[in-house]
């Protein structure tokens, strides 16, 4: 009985992902569904990233948090339109919290939308919300050995970064062990290595995620 429950979750949320994906493509809008422990730098990447491409295209980002508005006030003065979504504890954003979340948008003017998702490498991989493409961030403070820890995270995700590199000389983080480990668990994976405080590495992802965006791959 139990793996029927979780089996009807699963399927409906892949319902409203599609019905998500759907809304998307038919406004012409990319959606990356960005994920990270708590305090990997999810919401630092989200203010370079924005910072670095609202002149170019029109973004809109949905923070997903279990409690309080901190991330969303971060952004305020990069004068995007920000859509709080607070779980009250659960501990991933699913494809219904986002489709609740899209009437807060004006969609036909947005070409990128980022979904911060809540602080955790287990739950939001497995519920898909709509999304173009799937990114996380590993920082070298939480250790090379996460991806033998979160198989599934790994596995799922599009995109890598390694954020934190200007502390490598004082973490114990392999960064080449580190990248065979995940291309053995997926070999399509992008991988890039930055640091949002000093900005190391952050070009090639602004126009890795650009191109993406222009070309609605």
């Amino acid at each position: 009985m139990e793996i029927e429950i979780y089996e009807g979750v699963f399927d409906a949320n892949e319902q409203l992902a599609r019905e998500n994906q759907e809304t998307f493509k038919k406004s012409g809008i990319y959606v990356v569904n960005l994920m990270a422990s708590p305090g990997a730098g999810k919401t630092s990447l989200v203010m370079h990233t924005v910072s670095n491409l609202k002149d170019r295209m029109a973004i809109g980002v949905i923070e997903g948090d279990i409690a309080s508005k901190v991330d969303a006030m971060k952004l305020k003065d990069l004068e995007i339109p920000v859509v709080q979504i607070n779980t009250g504890g659960a501990c991933h954003l699913d494809a219904n919290m986002i489709k609740q979340a899209l009437p807060h948008f004006d969609l036909n003017s947005l070409d990128l939308l980022i979904v911060e998702n809540v602080g955790n490498l287990v739950c939001p991989a497995e519920f898909r919300l709509g999304e173009n493409l799937k990114v996380m961030i590993l920082s070298v403070a939480e250790g090379d050995d996460k991806p033998l820890k979160y198989p599934l995270m790994f596995s799922e995700t599009d995109v890598l970064l390694i954020n934190k590199i200007d502390l490598l000389e004082f973490c114990d983080f392999d960064l080449e062990r580190a990248r065979d480990t995940v291309k053995r668990m997926n070999d399509r994976i992008a991988i890039f290595e930055i640091s949002c405080r000093t900005g190391e590495g952050l070009k090639a992802w602004f126009d890795y995620l650009y191109d993406k965006v222009s070309k609605k791959e």
